[in-house]
Parts: structure tokens; C-alpha cells; sequence
């Protein structure tokens, strides 16, 4: 990757003026009005990876929300007190502008490239697309109703009208299944393809994967469509082992280290520790991932009471692993696609194997993502508590807490799935009790510049509120 940006930088600094050319010397060689499309690729595939991997508060909270970590001595995130800080407004801007606006940009200049073919062209938009569904299936998740239809205009729409969620996800099916079908084998993608490189098999895996998973996020909301999307995107082909996983690998130099190195090492600060919550969950399954996700500095392990103050040096830490800057940044994966599976089968769709096999595989595929022996995993699975043959609860209990396992450093999704399963059981912030949230509001700056169409977004999803559930949070 850090080849790749710097070449494109390299390539946007090389205006030079001449004798023979007058005209550069009104060109601003460091604010060019066109760009390769693929440097702008690069910069809004690794600007979303960055923001959904970091842990600054001011900008991204998953972790804590899903109850998987826990703060020290700053506790207004941990007990859901967001605005503050602006962090709806963070998230928002950096989805919007540094990654959507920078994909819509790459497709413009991509498909006016003469020296890119035809087939290169289709290659490498229907790879944009399949990012630009991913972001948006983000904001949705967050937020509910945004804008979309209207949205990315510049100063031509700035007071954008929101989309109703659901038809967005009707709108991401349509694209995203369009995506899959417009990879090319016949030509190249990007030259240079950190994601894949240049595997068109894997884009279409994720393609696939995708919308299968925008599939399964709906079987509550509409379960005749849900059962269509998934049964045809599993038909195509999912994501199939970890070496397909959706990851950016970061780099061991500070340009271009996963942000969790600037948030944990270069901040020199002490602000995180993992949460009771989740502590307590893994120490009554004896779980060999405690090894990786925790450092061994407390013996038993003891997290941090959640949404209280901590003394950082009175529990465990976060695990080693996450403090090394070359650690890879993973937005999708196997594991996750593996409880998709499970539920799915649990709910009648024309998928290969039973349940259990479904949830055993996914598992297996995060207990070796993070290099957990094989016979520590086997042991694990043999567990009552465990094997899905013999633990308790409902499926979606069953599929629900090991899912929220499997996502752990996936803060996201880990919120997500307690939202989706309702499992496992959080807890209430020791200061405040409050509720867990099931969005976040609306950014501030829209509800004073664009306070129409923000009022008819809040009234249209039942008020704009943390406690607010998605279209798709049916129970």
C-alpha cells in the first residue's frame, strides 16, 4: 500500500513549467483539479478503513458501545453522552466526504481515462461500487434515514432530503448484485490493487458476500426478500476461508500503521481497557482467545467496570496485538460470514449445512484468524456451553454471543449484532444506567442547516433519538 500512495502522490506532483508550456503556471501543482481515479480510490478505500479500525473517541466509539472495552478516567462515551464531543458529526463527515465523495470522484475520472479500456473501466467501477455499498450500508446502520438519492452534490445540493433506510437497502441490493455481475475476467482491474490484488474471484466473493449480508441484516423486516437476496447471493459464492477476508494490511511505519497504533502508542495515553462485560463473558467459557485479546498483566483476568472510572493499572489490558502498527485492518470475514450462515439456516433458507456446522465454522475461522491453537480450539467446541448441540438458549442467544465474540476489534459489527440477536445480555453504564443505543442521533450541523429535511428524517424514523430502533430492529 505504501508504494501505492506514494506513486500516486508522485504523480500529482510532477507539473512542472516550461518555456513551451505557459499554461501550467495557472495549475496549483499541490491542489490539482483532476487526480487518477485510482489514488482516489486508495484514499477512500484506506479513509473508511481507518475510520471504522480507530479508537478516538472523537470520532469513533464502537468498541465501547458493544461493550467490549471500557475507558479509564474520561467515562461520557461509556455512558452514551455523544454529542459532545461531536462524534455523530465525525462519523458522518469523515463517510460522506472522505470516502463516498472521494469513490464518486474516482468513478468520474476513471470512466474519463483514455488510456483505461473499456473492460479496465467496468473492472474498476464495479470494485468502487462494491465499497461505496458498504459505506452506505454503514451510515444506514447508524444513523437510519440519510441522505442518499440527493446526497454528494457539493455546493449544487447542500440541504440534501433524507432517503427512507429501506428503500436505500433496496437500492444497495440492486447495485451491489449489478457490481458482481459487471467483473470482467477477460480484463485488469487496478494496476495497483491493495485490497485483492487484481483477484477478480475475491471481489466477487465479497460482492457476494455483501449482499448477502445486507440480506440477513433485513430477515425481520422483510423475510420474503431477505430469503430471495440471500439464497441467490450464497448461489454466487461467498467469502470461503480467512484468506478471502475484506482486510487492508497496514504497515510498520507511522504513515501508513493502523490507527489504533496513533490512538494506543503514539498518544502515549491510557485511556482504554477491556470491559467487565466482555471479560466476564470469555472467563466463564474459559476462552483461548483471552491470550490474544488481553494482555497477562492480571491473572485472572478482571475488566474494567463498565461506564465507571478505572485505574488502569488495577485490570487487565488490552491485548499486545492490537498495539502493533502493522496490525491488519479486517471489515469483513469469514467467521462473520459463517453466523450469517447459521441464521440462516435457522431460518429456513436454502443454504449447504446445518446450523451447527455453520456456527462451529465460524468459530474456527476467528480462532484462527488470531492464532489459536488447534487443540485449544477443539477443546473449546467440545465445552457444553459451547457446542451448539448442548449450550443453551434460544438460536439466536446461541449465535448471538459468539458472533459478539467472533467481532471482537470489529466494533461495528459487535454492536450490530447485539442490536440484531438481542444477545448477549449487556449491562447498564455503572454511572448513569442508561440504556445501550440503538443508533446514534443526527449530526448537530444538520439540524441547523438543514433543519427541514433533518425534521422530516427524525419524525419519519420515530424521532431522533439514541434509543430510536432501525427499520431492520424489529424485536
Amino acid at each position: 500500500m505504501k508504494k501505492i500512495i506514494i506513486g500516486s502522490l508522485i504523480s500529482l506532483s510532477l507539473f512542472s513549467c516550461t518555456n513551451e508550456d505557459y499554461e501550467n503556471l495557472n495549475k496549483d501543482p499541490k491542489n490539482p483539479a483532476e487526480v487518477p481515479g485510482s489514488f482516489l480510490f486508495t484514499n477512500g478505500v484506506k479513509s473508511l478503513f481507518d475510520q471504522m479500525g480507530n479508537t478516538n473517541v472523537n470520532r469513533n466509539v464502537f468498541r465501547l458501545f458493544a461493550q467490549q472495552w471500557t475507558q479509564t478516567q474520561y467515562v461520557d462515551e461509556t455512558n452514551y453522552s455523544i454529542r459532545n464531543r461531536s462524534i455523530p458529526d465525525n462519523h458522518w463527515n469523515i463517510l460522506y466526504t472522505k470516502v463516498l465523495y472521494n469513490l464518486k470522484q474516482a468513478k468520474e475520472f476513471i470512466n474519463k481515462d483514455p488510456k483505461l479500456t473499456l473492460g479496465q473501466k467496468k473492472n474498476q467501477t464495479a470494485y468502487i461500487s462494491i465499497i461505496e455499498v458498504y459505506t452506505w450500508q454503514q451510515l444506514v446502520d447508524v444513523f437510519g434515514n440519510v441522505p442518499y438519492s440527493q446526497a454528494l452534490q457539493g455546493v449544487e445540493g447542500t440541504l440534501p432530503a433524507y432517503d427512507d433506510a429501506f428503500t436505500i437497502y433496496k437500492d444497495l441490493l440492486l447495485k451491489i448484485t449489478k457490481a458482481y455481475s459487471d467483473i470482467d475476467f477477460k480484463s485488469t482491474g487496478f494496476e495497483k490493487d491493495f485490497v485483492f490484488d487484481g483477484d477478480h474471484t475475491k471481489w466477487k466473493k465479497l460482492a457476494a458476500s455483501l449482499r448477502f449480508k445486507l440480506a440477513m441484516r433485513i430477515a425481520d423486516a422483510d423475510p420474503s426478500l431477505s430469503k430471495t437476496e440471500a439464497e441467490a447471493a450464497f448461489a454466487q459464492g461467498l467469502i470461503s476461508s480467512n484468506q478471502d477476508n475484506f482486510i487492508l494490511r497496514y504497515e510498520s511505519n507511522i504513515a501508513n500503521a493502523n490507527p489504533l497504533y496513533a490512538d494506543l502508542v503514539l498518544s502515549g495515553r491510557q485511556d482504554f481497557v477491556p470491559a467487565d462485560t466482555f471479560v466476564d463473558y470469555l472467563n466463564n467459557l474459559q476462552d483461548p482467545r483471552r491470550s490474544v485479546f488481553f494482555d497477562n498483566n492480571k491473572v485472572p483476568y478482571v475488566g474494567g467496570i463498565y461506564g465507571s472510572f478505572n485505574t488502569y493499572t488495577d485490570y487487565t489490558h488490552i491485548g499486545k496485538v492490537f498495539f502493533k502498527p502493522d496490525l491488519n485492518g479486517n471489515l469483513m470475514d469469514y467467521s462473520e460470514i459463517s453466523f450469517l450462515l447459521a441464521e440462516a439456516k435457522e431460518r429456513g433458507y436454502n443454504v449447504s449445512l446445518p446450523a451447527a456446522a455453520y456456527y462451529t465454522q465460524g468459530i474456527i475461522a476467528n480462532m484462527e484468524y488470531w492464532g489459536i491453537d488447534s487443540a485449544d480450539i477443539a477443546t473449546y467446541l467440545a465445552k457444553t456451553n459451547v457446542n451448539y448441540a448442548t449450550a443453551s438458549g434460544t438460536w439466536k442467544e446461541k449465535i448471538g454471543k459468539q458472533f459478539w465474540i467472533a467481532m471482537y476489534n470489529r466494533g461495528f459489527e459487535a454492536w450490530s449484532v447485539w442490536r440484531k440477536y438481542d444477545n448477549p445480555a449487556l449491562r447498564l453504564p455503572a454511572a448513569t444506567k442508561t440504556p445501550v443505543p440503538n443508533r446514534f442521533t443526527y449530526p448537530v450541523r444538520e439540524t441547523t442547516l438543514n433543519g427541514s429535511n433533518y425534521n422530516q428524517a427524525a419524525a419519519a424514523i420515530g424521532g431522533d433519538k439514541l434509543q430510536t430502533k432501525l427499520f431492520w430492529d424489529k424485536f
